[in-house]
């Protein structure tokens, strides 16, 4: 705003000066005095002639003649000349009042007409970023008014325009615009964003989500692999594999659907209101494919830990559902992060290893969790694990980890 001020002043000022150099410059009026000297020098001619004809004889009267030369030249001054100029206009009369003019009708129409209003609104916006973007990325954000949402966009727009290496505020942008369906926004705030960090997890995540908006084939396999990176760098997080299990299900690959959603089921446990809703998913995908559902085709598995145990929440968590006799070969996996124990997972037949020994083929099973601390699942030195008796499919298991390889 400061700039704007001194821009308008810098012009303001410009425009009376071409107003005053026109009046400074102005010559004054020479009709006068130019009248003057030509009567001055007739007069001094016709003195001469008249000295001259006198010393010939010619002029008897000299003196009367003399006498009528300086009457005719008073009468040639006009009237009205003492007064034209005592009448004369001064230049700064016609210049200040002309200024003032400029400088008010130029105030005066930005005023009225130059949306100062809006300005100063833009400049609030501007400044109240910091508290847009925190009530945005707390957990009441979704409660920000469509205002304020406006107001944000723009402050954000403002923001990037100074700072375009600012991958955080095209990732916020990107949000908003993917609350608002603004596809081609979203997609560009979160690309922009994407190049800035390409390794940025939450950048990833929010570059994918955009993408499986686009009607673009080429958009949507794109998101797939930005998704499949992050389950590769066991990044934990359900927005993940839902875009998975949604994107899975609208290309009708329906196990891929079922297996999506059973990992979901198993990071937010039986007691996450969401789990009821997870399991209709299955059941549609399931019916999709033709299979009935019935009772009995997963394994609840509660998981604890002994007192003397330490683990890293960061280390992997692996569980295994064997046959009863405890084959080494599991029928069924998964691999979670460690998080908080004592935890609860639900595995299925989307968690079988052999496609054709499904884990709901099984009457009688038992569990085996192991905590990896190397990442190395072929590696078990060092490893806490645990195993539970031998249950009757269907049976809730429970797993204390207590031993040590």
């Amino acid at each position: 705003m400061t700039l704007f001020w001194i821009a308008s002043i810098i012009l303001v000022v410009f425009s009376c000066v071409l107003i005053a150099l026109p009046v400074m410059r102005q010559k004054a009026n020479n009709d006068e005095a130019l009248r003057d000297e030509l009567n001055k020098a007739f007069y001094k001619d016709r003195l001469t002639e008249l000295e001259e004809e006198a010393e010939e004889g010619l002029v008897e009267n000299q003196q009367d003649l003399i006498d009528d030369l300086k009457q005719s030249l008073l009468d040639d001054i006009p009237a009205d000349s003492k007064n034209s100029q005592e009448n004369a206009i001064s230049p700064m009369a016609v210049m200040i009042p002309s200024m003032l003019l400029v400088v008010g009708l130029s105030y005066g129409m930005y005023y009225k007409f130059g949306a100062q209003q809006d300005v100063l609104q833009w400049q609030e916006v501007t400044s109240n970023l910091p508290a847009l973007s925190k009530k945005l990325m707390s957990p009441e954000g979704a409660q920000l008014s469509d205002d304020e949402m406006r107001d944000l966009t723009l402050a954000l727009r403002t923001r990037l325009h100074y700072e375009p290496e600012d991958s955080t505020g095209w990732l916020l942008l990107g949000r908003i615009a993917l609350a608002n369906r603004d596809v081609d926004t979203a997609i560009g705030s979160m690309k922009k964003a994407y190049n800035l960090e390409p390794e940025s997890n939450d950048i990833m995540l929010g570059y994918a989500q955009a993408l499986m908006l686009s009607q673009d084939d080429v958009d949507q396999e794109n998101a797939r692999r930005i998704l499949g990176n992050l389950v590769q760098k066991d990044y934990v997080d359900l927005r993940v594999f839902s875009l998975l299990a949604f994107d899975a299900f609208e290309r009708q690959d329906f196990p891929a659907a079922v297996r999506y959603w059973s990992i979901m089921q198993q990071m937010i446990g039986p007691e996450d209101s969401r789990y009821e809703m997870l399991s209709r998913s299955i059941e549609n995908a399931k019916k999709q494919m033709g299979q009935q559902v019935g009772s009995g085709q997963s394994v609840s598995v509660t998981i604890n830990i002994a007192d003397d145990v330490t683990a890293d929440p960061n280390a992997a968590l692996i569980v295994s559902v064997h046959t009863a006799d405890g084959s080494p070969m599991p029928v069924a996996a998964a691999r979670y992060p460690v998080g908080s124990l004592p935890r609860t997972v639900v595995l299925d037949d989307g968690n079988s290893m052999i496609a054709e020994r499904k884990l709901s083929s099984l009457e009688s099973l038992m569990v085996r969790a192991r905590i990896d601390s190397d990442g190395n699942v072929a590696t078990k030195e060092g490893d806490w694990f645990g195993e539970s008796e031998a249950v009757t499919m269907g049976e809730p298991v429970e797993v204390m980890i207590d031993k040590r390889y």
